[in-house]
């Protein structure tokens, strides 16, 4: 306390006091504004203290001070009498303080913990224990998928978050820790992981396997996953032709087909091969166009005694394509019901992508024809291939009606897919087409992703189409989710752009009030707009709000930046 009482020491009471009342006048970052920017406001209410009414409250002011300052630097104030007025206004700020603490997310709220750089595990356990958060598995997932944790910080929060009620201590739960490490490159401490997994007597699958090689061969340590394939038995798994499989898949998934098929010689006749081992090295050498070398392992598989299936000639037929030679690839599928193998899905697709390839629209046509005529019915991959391709040639009629017959057939796109579709229509021409596709896909119950919402409220801004924007904001938020400061501007700037000023400073208030801050392009189209339409006064005095607002949000990225979440 003499450290706290040494302040007082040195500065007069009087110029403390009169500090502290030009920092009450001062707005919270997370309170209301003291004013609105469309109707008129007053300042007359407001009167500078007496030096008397100063000089009579300099007690209670000192009072808070230390009450503040024994909060920051976390010393005792226990002892001391602190008149009711200051613990009110003490208890107060401690209540917005938990209030503006509603503004992080859960994960945010977590990860905060290790920003405080606590000591010991038990510092820390007991903290997050004491975070006032639903804790789920999506939001783990969120936690160390998202944000910069270290290796140590996201096992010591994993470990404390499966120890939680209703939280399962499974394999599936092991699975997100070890893809969040693997993709960090934190491989000490995803191998540690996984001995924990044995010790706890949950055994790893060829699931966790897949995760664990791939996490390896995408930070090109192909050494490492063959090191630990070799050393299978630590984890309770077999050197069988499953795990090949999956370790053979890994590395053409990665393109380190020359890799994969060195270990395919390597291990052959110790390891027993069936056909879908061989069919995974001609994928990988079919997406080089590599056609010599595809013969070669097809030779082996006819050798070995098993016989090419569709997913054989699928690969060959695509390698074909991407090595320029259609006509061959034409002719394998040709002859492919000679040798009693009668085309699937996955081979009419491998023919429409080398169609699209070289531009024959008429022949992808032909070729979906003959799918719908088969006794296999397409696929999503096929819809897929077909739509993007029409519309990146820019035939959106086309495009729209192959996503009609899709509906029809009872496929229903991804989030992915519907993305990737709306995607180029709104790169190009009006709205209408992408909200076509947007309407059709939410009334058969396709989930709208929020990029894609953002892309159509992009598009109806610039073209001014205020009504649809507004509709499609609303239910974008019926959706589930929540407008950020990109949905906020695009709102703004459509109504810009009809002359609807009042209300896009209504909008602009919005975005203050919930802690956003408008880029300077979009608040500076704003101004313009209202200085030319002779408001003046509207402009300055959402020019006073901006400001205020890009003050705050500089002292919030300081604060999220030391972990203060307040």
């Amino acid at each position: 306390m003499d450290n706290g009482t040494g302040l007082f020491r040195k500065y007069p009471l009087e110029v403390i006091s009169s500090h502290l009342y030009h920092l009450s006048c001062i707005a919270s970052p997370f309170s209301a504004f003291p004013f609105s920017t469309v109707s008129g406001f007053s300042d007359s209410s407001v009167k500078e203290p007496s030096f008397d009414q100063i000089k009579n409250q300099s007690y209670v002011d000192e009072r808070c001070v230390l009450s503040e300052l024994s909060d920051l630097f976390q010393f005792s104030y226990s002892n001391m009498t602190i008149p009711n007025p200051c613990k009110e206004s003490y208890l107060l700020k401690r209540k917005e303080r938990s209030a503006a603490d509603g503004f992080l997310l859960p994960e945010e709220k977590l990860r905060g913990i290790f920003l405080q750089k606590l000591r010991g595990k038990t510092a820390i356990e007991h903290a997050l224990s004491n975070v006032s958060v639903e804790l789920s598995m999506d939001v783990i997932a969120n936690v160390v998928n998202r944000g910069n944790l270290g290796g140590e910080p996201m096992v010591l929060f994993f470990n404390w978050a499966i120890k939680q009620p209703g939280i399962p201590s499974d394999i599936h739960s092991y699975h997100i820790i070890i893809k969040a490490l693997g993709r960090r490159k934190f491989f000490n401490f995803m191998i540690e992981i996984l001995h924990d997994m044995v010790k706890k007597d949950i055994k790893p699958d060829l699931e966790t396997l897949s995760i664990v090689m791939d996490s390896f061969i995408r930070a090109r340590r192909v050494h490492k996953a063959l090191e630990m394939f070799e050393n299978l038995e630590e984890l309770g798994l077999k050197c069988d032709t499953e795990s090949l499989n999956v370790l053979l898949r890994c590395l053409c998934r990665r393109a380190h087909v020359g890799a994969a098929n060195s270990l395919f010689n390597a291990v052959s006749g110790k390891i027993k091969f069936n056909c879908v081992t061989y069919n995974i090295i001609i994928s990988g050498w079919s997406k080089l166009g590599r056609v010599g070398e595809m013969e070669r392992i097809l030779k082996a598989l006819i050798v070995d005694g098993f016989s090419p299936d569709c997913s054989t000639f699928s690969y060959l037929i695509e390698g074909l394509g991407r090595a320029g030679r259609i006509d061959d690839a034409v002719e394998v599928f040709d002859h492919m019901k000679e040798k009693g193998c009668i085309p699937d899905a996955r081979v009419y697709n491998a023919m429409i992508s080398n169609f699209i390839s070289i531009g024959s629209f008429d022949e992808c046509m032909e070729c979906y024809k003959g799918l719908l005529d088969s006794n296999s019915d397409p696929d999503l991959d096929t819809y897929t291939k077909l739509i993007s391709a029409f519309l990146k040639a820019q035939k959106v009629a086309d495009a729209l009606e192959m996503f009609d017959e899709m509906l029809v057939h009872g496929i229903v796109p991804t989030t992915g897919s519907l993305t990737s579709f709306i995607k180029p229509l709104c790169s190009y021409g009006p709205p209408h087409a992408a909200l076509m596709i947007y309407k059709k896909a939410r009334r058969f119950g396709c989930k709208i992703s929020l990029s894609a919402y953002k892309l159509l409220l992009m598009r109806l801004s610039r073209f001014g189409k205020c009504g649809m924007l507004l509709n499609l904001w609303e239910e974008m938020q019926e959706s589930g989710y929540t407008s950020d400061i990109e949905v906020y501007e695009h709102v703004i700037n459509g109504l810009c752009n009809i002359g609807h000023l009042e209300n896009a400073v209504l909008v602009m208030e919005e975005t203050l009030r919930k802690g956003f801050c408008p880029s300077r392009v979009i608040y500076s189209r704003l101004n313009n707009k209202l200085l030319a339409s002779n408001e003046v006064e509207k402009a300055y005095k959402l020019f006073l709000k901006i400001k205020n607002a890009r003050l705050n949000e500089n002292a919030q990225k300081y604060w999220r930046a030391k972990g203060w979440h307040f």
